[in-house]
């Protein structure tokens, strides 16, 4: 049965609220200092060069082929690297660290080139 004496609805009011306190000091709270990170390993290693040189044995589309599937180049670099070592005798692959330099030239060598490393 409904109410006889239904009551008013209360009218909204207003609600006063604090501002929030600061919370303590303490060790989870305060500004942190971030140092710079190092841009990564690459940066503090000695450079090596990787070098091509020229040979008889294979042919230049080979070696551009083969510079561009192992060492990452792009086709026109490829070329200019590969007329360079034909017209010179050596010319610059990429200049890396030692690890690095040392696997492009372990994978030029198993292409049949004849490639060395040397410090930058």
């Amino acid at each position: 049965m409904p109410d006889p004496d239904p009551k008013p609805a209360p009218e909204p009011s207003t609600v006063a609220v604090a501002p929030a306190e600061p919370a303590p000091a303490s060790a989870t709270n305060r500004p942190v200092r971030v140092e710079p990170k190092p841009r990564g390993p690459v940066d503090h290693l000695p450079s090596f060069k990787v070098l091509l040189h020229n040979d008889d044995q294979n042919e230049i589309t080979f070696v551009v082929q083969a510079l561009v599937s192992l060492a990452g180049l792009r086709i026109e670099r490829a070329v200019e690297v590969t007329l360079e070592a034909h017209e010179t005798g050596v010319a610059l692959v990429l200049t890396t660290h030692r690890e690095l330099a040392e696997l492009h030239a372990e994978r030029l060598l198993s292409k049949g080139l004849t490639a060395t490393i040397e410090p930058a």
